[in-house]
């Protein structure tokens, strides 16, 4: 069996192949990977909330979209990943509580609102989106190869996909 590391709530981890990432628990929190196929090196974040607030200092740099991507980044980048060869791929991002559709209920959007702010924060650092799993009223569990770079997406009752 290979080595498996976990990758907490609000953390991020940088892995070399044959190690397998893993994340449980995406409900609307988002869980993202960059990988270098050549290299077989990867990472994976599990992004709770979009933003870091300005006035909030330190804390974990898993925890915010803005924050977790161009950390990421450079860890891959120091140890010897080529940024023109990342790819990236995301899954979770769900809607996880009932909404009206009005403006107040916005504030329940946290998942959407995690997708788009890991979106941004890819285009911004010039990183390609392979593929993606997000949406949904359900929640997710991430493995991710890096020796191969499949991202195994499972849930309860809507069955598992790789992409």
């Amino acid at each position: 069996m290979k080595e498996a590391v976990r990758v907490v709530m609000a953390d991020l981890q940088v892995v070399k192949a044959p190690i397998i990432l893993i994340t449980i628990g995406l409900g609307s929190c988002v869980g993202i990977t960059l990988y270098d196929p050549i290299i077989r090196i990867g990472g994976m974040a599990h992004i709770m909330l979009p933003y870091q607030h300005k006035n909030s200092a330190g804390g974990k740099p898993g925890k915010y979209a803005d924050r977790a991507v161009p950390y990421l980044l450079r860890e891959l980048l120091s140890r010897g990943a080529v940024r023109e060869r990342l790819e990236a791929k995301m899954a979770g991002g769900a809607q996880m509580f009932p909404s009206k559709g009005t403006k107040a209920d916005d504030i329940l959007r946290v998942g959407q609102r995690n997708v788009e702010a890991t979106l941004e924060a890819l285009a911004k650092a010039k990183i390609r989106l392979v593929a993606k799993d997000t949406g949904g009223y359900h929640g997710r569990t991430l493995e991710f190869a890096t020796l191969t770079g499949s991202l195994r997406v499972k849930t309860i009752a809507h069955g598992e996909k790789h992409i």
